[in-house]
């Protein structure tokens, strides 16, 4: 039985959207039904979120970007991530996650929910971790039991794709905690994860319950973002055993994932030098079987802090090019603080050029098209055209200001190339 036959919620999202998506990604609809049951496509939507805009992430669809934005015990202001959220959906982005980890965290994730129809994504294990600290216990001192209540109440109030790291295993904790890592673990949930299996001398409870996650996904269409907790994030750490062990683990999720009728997504590397990227992207994707990849950047450089979106776009365009297919956005706030409003909208418009460039390079129709129509309206000089073709129309416009309606612009004046090499009249 394929993937889709299994998962009545993912045929009637399909029912629902398959003529948008074929428009939209430029394939048919026996394809992307094919591509879906193989597993190098994936369908975000939850049938629970009301009017969502159903999303596909894998090959040979459009690069996606996602924003992460959510509260934290140092900011904790439901009202601002809701405002973040709507600058996100208008800066063009194809998702968001919520991490929040202080507050009210179910009632900012359904008022999340309701406010867009962009797919919703969480790491459920946060919630617990809250919940653990607010009954006064560690955040790792959580029972199996009540991750597995937490997937399914998320997944119940409409949640499309979750994080959850199940392949960090205690073999590779312990590879990525032995001493040979700059940096052990960056990822929060693998932290926690890995803490808990300290503690308990126990395995992963979301690799032991598996079994129990796909059923609970399977029935709500939630997609399984495998999570990259041992991620390096420090470029030096890119490529070691413990990243491999997880990657590894996550190719064997991820086939019994799509036979149990259940969509996946691999999250991909943190740091990763320029160097490293093709090596970094095409191994992972050949060792989870062309799973969808979800990357975080890559960050190419360590040194960015402040500026770590160019970073990421550096790495996000080659990793696009390479076969990424989800570019997680980073803001200029990255390692340093939670961002604010303009953080956001920059972020997205750093991996929306991420993947313009990586999708230009691989020669995707779509985006030739968008080059080409920038190159038709820069040589008329026509102001209103050249704004339509920017990933970023209102700063073309803000910036055009006073120019817009002339022959030349703000930069050139009458020096300008294209007006000199007009034949005279």
């Amino acid at each position: 039985m394929s993937l889709t036959q299994q998962n009545p919620a993912l045929a009637a999202l399909l029912a629902t959207h398959l003529e948008r998506l074929c428009a939209y990604e430029h394939m048919s609809e026996a394809d992307i039904r094919a591509r879906i049951d193989q597993g190098t496509l994936t369908l975000l939507g939850n049938p629970g979120h009301k009017d969502v805009r159903a999303t596909l992430i894998g090959q040979p669809a459009r690069v996606k970007v996602n924003a992460n934005i959510g509260t934290s015990p140092v900011t904790s202001d439901a009202a601002g991530e809701a405002d973040k959220l709507k600058i996100a959906e208008n800066a063009g982005a194809d998702a968001v996650m919520d991490l929040s980890t202080s507050g009210d965290l179910d009632a900012i994730r359904v008022r999340m929910l309701a406010a867009s129809p962009l797919p919703l994504g969480t790491v459920p294990i946060y919630a617990v971790a809250q919940q653990c600290t607010e009954a006064g216990r560690d955040p790792a001192g959580f029972e199996p039991a009540e991750l597995l209540a937490e997937v399914t109440k998320q997944a119940e109030q409409g949640v499309d794709f979750m994080t959850l790291h199940c392949g960090l295993t205690r073999r590779g904790a312990e590879l990525a905690q032995d001493g040979s890592r700059k940096l052990g673990i960056v990822s929060r949930g693998g932290a926690i994860l890995a803490r808990w299996m300290r503690r308990t001398g126990l395995e992963n409870p979301l690799l032991t319950h598996y079994d129990a996650l796909l059923d609970i996904c399977r029935k709500h269409n939630v997609v399984i973002s495998l999570g990259d907790g041992l991620r390096p994030g420090a470029g030096v750490d890119a490529g070691d055993p413990a990243q491999w062990e997880e990657v590894l683990t996550l190719g064997v999720l991820a086939k019994r994932a799509w036979a149990a009728g259940v969509g996946v997504m691999i999250e991909g590397p943190g740091h990763v030098p320029l160097h490293l990227v093709q090596a970094q992207i095409q191994g992972i994707k050949r060792a989870t079987f062309g799973a969808p990849l979800y990357v975080l950047g890559p960050l190419v450089t360590d040194v960015a802090a402040g500026r770590d979106h160019i970073a990421g776009a550096i790495g996000g365009a080659m990793a696009a090019q390479f076969g990424a297919d989800f570019l997680c956005y980073l803001t200029p706030a990255e390692h340093l603080c939670l961002p604010d409003a303009r953080d956001v909208h920059e972020g997205v418009l750093a991996s929306r050029i991420a993947a313009q460039a990586g999708e230009t390079a691989l020669g995707r129709p779509w985006a030739i098209a968008r080059e080409t129509a920038m190159g038709d309206a820069r040589m008329k000089l026509d102001w209103k055209n050249m704004a339509e073709a920017a990933l970023d129309p209102c700063l073309v416009r803000q910036r055009s200001q006073g120019t817009e309606h002339g022959k030349e612009c703000g930069m050139c004046g009458k020096f300008c190339a294209i007006r000199m090499a007009e034949p005279e009249k």
